[in-house]
């Protein structure tokens, strides 16, 4: 066969054989799939389509540089979590629910939708609440106009065709830092939200405080911008 894996064993069953071998070979440095055919002797077609499939389930990823490195699937299974962000957002958001009494959300940007990947909420009154796992459109939000500010200009011209603010107020997030929405997703809901950035410089994520407006007001941004700030530069130290 020619192939080799970083591990001895094999269990007779070709297929499991051959994704084990490029998991062990992703696993000892991320790499291309030129890098990844040489270290599993595996040929380019079949290298390719393991790589993939084992991408569709989360067991690897590949990055910006195109390269594969394992997946956050693989920490999952054995009971951690790979996932950094979601490591400093279980001890940054709380401590911004505190100091707010309002919601907190932590938003991921998917295509033209918006993702809430984590959030902590009041112990009590009149909130708003976000369950992990839901997807809001891009359209409406403090959330959806900072993603939408930092995202490629393609998908920011898709989100603007449908959007309740243009162009102009998304110079005005980027100039800000921050961006507001008052009763724009939901009837009665004020929230304010800024730009969570990895060592790049990129924007990855928002993080929102969002609840009731005769709460909040309608300048939320006045209220608690810097707060929000604070919090995402805690978020980004973390990461």
């Amino acid at each position: 066969m020619g192939q080799h894996s970083s591990t001895d064993q094999q269990s007779g069953i070709g297929v499991l054989d051959k994704a084990v071998a490029v998991l062990h070979a992703v696993a000892e440095d991320p790499c291309g799939l030129a890098e990844l055919c040489t270290r599993t002797g595996l040929p380019r077609a079949t290298a390719h389509r393991l790589a993939v499939g084992l991408e569709v389930h989360r067991l690897l990823r590949r990055g910006p540089d195109g390269r594969w490195r394992p997946g956050s699937a693989l920490a999952e299974l054995a009971g951690g979590t790979a996932d950094p962000l979601l490591d400093a957002a279980s001890s940054v958001l709380p401590k911004l629910r505190d100091i707010t009494g309002e919601s907190v959300q932590l938003y991921r940007r998917d295509g033209v939708q918006r993702v809430c990947v984590a959030s902590a909420e009041p112990m009590s009154g009149l909130r708003d609440t976000v369950p992990i796992g839901t997807r809001l459109s891009m359209t409406a939000g403090s959330g959806a106009k900072v993603l939408a500010a930092w995202s490629d200009p393609h998908t920011q011209r898709t989100i603007l065709a449908d959007a309740v603010f243009g162009e102009r107020t998304l110079l005005e997030v980027r100039r800000r830092g921050w961006a507001q929405s008052v009763a724009e997703r939901e009837p009665g809901v004020a929230s304010v939200s800024a730009p969570v950035r990895d060592s790049a410089g990129n924007v990855i994520a928002a993080v929102s405080v969002s609840g009731p407006v005769e709460r909040i007001g309608r300048k939320p941004g006045a209220r608690w911008a810097a707060d929000l700030l604070a919090a995402a530069e805690a978020l980004q130290e973390r990461l």
